[in-house]
């Protein structure tokens, strides 16, 4: 195991000591002064020594703490970038205790724009005020406060910004720095107090140094920038070698082989826009220190520089994270709201260890419908983005649709369907990046978009007043167009359907299916499913098609050639009816208990020896719950003025399931 040396002379040293602590990792740290000890402090697993320490010191201390380690000391130097000697007795130190070094480097801050002079010394920078004029805001420190008395008029010309101790104050005074030249406040400070000070103190001149991100170096350039200062810019050290400050975090995690305490945020963000957020979604993506999301999500935070993971894979996401345990604070990004049609329910699974805060966000659905000015609590939700769903059934059922789309081209081709299916005049709102600012919102027939092209980004509410929510068999045999191909009759069909027992979801065969009497009554019942109807006969496949449209049963599939041939490369079915085998009763049925041994089959027969052939199938196949009903129905007919029940060929129903092997074994 090792012990943790800090030297924490800046804000990521403070934070480090903060994070280890956090992480219940034992440091011991050091500062320069009373004010840093306090500012810091002491907790369960972190000690402080405030004060300068000499180089022999500084061995001794690190000695100290590397005595009866097994690993051995590590040794971070997070002091100021311009505290170089200080630094250099570290790494002596070091290298006498045989402690491991490591260089906290603070991040450079941007210093594009502005009015601004860069030289390379405190020193240089009084030589080239001394030629100048106006007052000037000194934000460099005490340390070096006594240069800027060579200035001739430096007691009216320059105010000095520097810590708030008493030492520090009492220093400066005995320098000639007093009353409101003498400004004593911690930083670092945002942009608006920076330019208030100048404006206050009337500042033509501001002087600091490059103290990075977390100095608040960005913040008084932008401030010199809204004040009109001009900036007197101390150069930064030369560059030395050294690791980040998230690189540190993971260097120390890696070599304690800690498992890291994290704060995982699964957020909601909406359509996309930032503008459209919950604040308290914004809140937590500004305090993450990673933001993980797909490309179009991690676009709209470009401007917060987060450390960004850009994928929508559950897996892939968790891999980065364990191989990344610098990051704390993870804010997984979600489209949209989590809980509609949303990646977020894998996450949840992946992260269950981690006990995610789970952030929603406005759904797309919610957004359009109060654009609408519509209520959506009587809206049918589906998606078509990246997964199948039966759109045209729910458009017939439901008077209000509501479709995450996905891709353009995807709402083009839905537009077709409608029409195809009869429901031209049905209405369709579009909404095209929705709270982008090139937002588009517009509603037309289905008819009138069936040839438009739409961006991908979009969604669609469908109404139709037409629809009626009524599912059941019994569909007069009238209404079915038929020529001379054979049907199930209606009375036949129901019995037939009721013993099929389907689900709204099931994978059906209708094996011999005619004229698709059968496919398209089980295709509206099991509007979530998939209808599959084999017919040999190619008349018989077009009529099939026919009725499919007059209907509208999008979830019908024709497949046209004989069974079992034709079953090879379809779904495993979870119903299978058989109208017609052509003889090959048992390889058909050999066939579908193969591909799912608890199938449930329902067989017509009105031949005798067809009746034989399933029987004889059924006493050698794994089936179970057999039954056999015989159905022999008479239809009026009206004879003068009387009515003639006129007998139908009567017709066997044999029904029964899949019995599967207990040992999982197949035909």
């Amino acid at each position: 195991m090792y012990n943790i040396l800090i030297f924490a002379g800046t804000t990521e040293g403070r934070e480090l000591a903060e994070y280890l602590s956090r992480q219940e990792i034992q440091t011991h740290v050091c500062v320069a002064t009373e004010y840093g000890g306090q500012l810091l402090g002491e907790d369960a697993y972190r000690t402080v020594h405030a004060g300068r320490l000499t180089a022999d010191a500084m061995c001794a201390l690190m000695e100290e703490l590397a005595e009866g380690t097994a690993g051995g000391l590590l040794v971070v130097d997070a002091t100021h970038p311009y505290a170089a000697e200080v630094s250099a007795n570290i790494l002596a130190a070091c290298k006498v205790s045989g402690a491991t070094y490591i260089r906290l480097l603070r991040e450079s801050g941007e210093a594009a724009g502005g009015d601004l002079t860069v030289v390379d010394s405190v020193q240089e920078a009084v030589e080239f005020l001394k030629g100048t004029e106006g007052n000037i805001l000194v934000t460099t420190g005490s340390k070096e406060l006594a240069k800027f008395t060579e200035l001739p008029d430096f007691a009216e010309r320059v105010f000095a910004r520097v810590l708030s101790t008493p030492e520090v104050a009492a220093a400066c005074a005995e320098l000639g720095f007093t009353g409101k030249h003498l400004i004593c406040m911690q930083g670092p400070f945002c942009e608006d107090l920076n330019a208030a000070m100048l404006r206050q103190f009337d500042a033509k001149w501001m002087v600091t140094k490059e103290s990075g991100k977390a100095g608040g170096f960005e913040e008084k350039i932008r401030a010199a920038q809204k004040a009109g200062a001009h900036v007197v810019l101390i150069g930064r050290p030369p560059e030395e070698e050294g690791l980040t400050p998230f690189k540190v975090r993971a260097y120390l995690m890696k070599k304690l082989q800690t498992k890291p305490k994290r704060q995982i945020s699964i957020v909601g963000i909406g359509m996309g826009a930032k503008d459209g957020m919950t604040a308290e979604a914004k809140k937590v993506c500004l305090e993450a220190e990673l933001l993980v999301g797909a490309k179009r999500m991690m676009e709209s935070f470009g401007d917060l520089s987060k450390a960004q993971f850009v994928s929508y894979q559950p897996q892939e996401i968790r891999e980065y994270v364990e191989a990344h345990p610098e990051f704390e604070k993870i804010a997984l990004l979600q489209s949209g709201d989590v809980g509609f049609y949303s990646g977020a329910k894998n996450l949840y699974e992946i992260f269950a260890q981690e006990e995610p805060t789970v952030y929603p966000g406005i759904s797309s659905v919610v957004y359009l419908c109060a654009k609408l000015h519509i209520p959506w609590e009587d809206v049918k939700l589906i998606s078509l983005h990246g997964r199948y769903a039966n759109a045209i059934a729910a458009v017939k059922r439901h008077k209000k649709v509501f479709a995450l789309v996905g891709k353009g081209e995807s709402l083009r081709q839905l537009m077709e369907k409608l029409t195809y299916y009869g429901m031209a005049d049905v209405q369709v709102t579009v909404g095209e990046d929705l709270s982008y600012l090139g937002e588009k919102i517009f509603t037309a027939t289905a008819g009138e978009l069936a040839q438009e092209t739409f961006r991908d980004l979009c969604v669609v509410l469908i109404e139709n007043e037409k629809a009626h929510p009524v599912v059941t068999h019994g569909i007069a045999d009238e209404e079915f167009l038929r020529d001379a191909v054979p049907m199930t009759k209606c009375e036949v069909r129901s019995i037939s359907l009721s013993k099929l027992r389907l689900y709204a979801d099931s994978i059906v065969y209708d094996v011999g299916a005619g004229t698709g009497s059968v496919s398209i009554e089980a295709a509206l019942q099991a509007a979530d499913g998939q209808v599959y109807a084999i017919e040999k006969k190619p008349e018989a496949a077009a009529l099939i098609l026919a009725n499919q449209q007059k209907f509208a049963v999008d979830n019908l599939t024709v497949i046209t050639g004989s069974a079992p041939e034709a079953l090879k490369n379809l779904p495993a079915p979870t119903h299978v009816f058989i109208g017609g085998s052509s003889g090959n009763m048992r390889e058909i049925l050999e066939a579908v208990l193969n591909k799912n041994p608890s199938v449930r089959i329902v067989v017509n027969c009105i031949a005798l020896e067809t009746v034989a052939e399933a029987l004889e199938c059924l006493k050698t196949l794994p089936v179970t719950d057999t039954e056999i009903v015989t159905v022999s129905a008479a239809r009026a007919k009206e004879v003068g003025r009387y009515h003639m029940m006129m007998g139908q060929n009567p017709v066997y129903i044999i029904s029964c399931s899949g019995e599967a092997d207990a040992a999982g074994e197949t035909l």
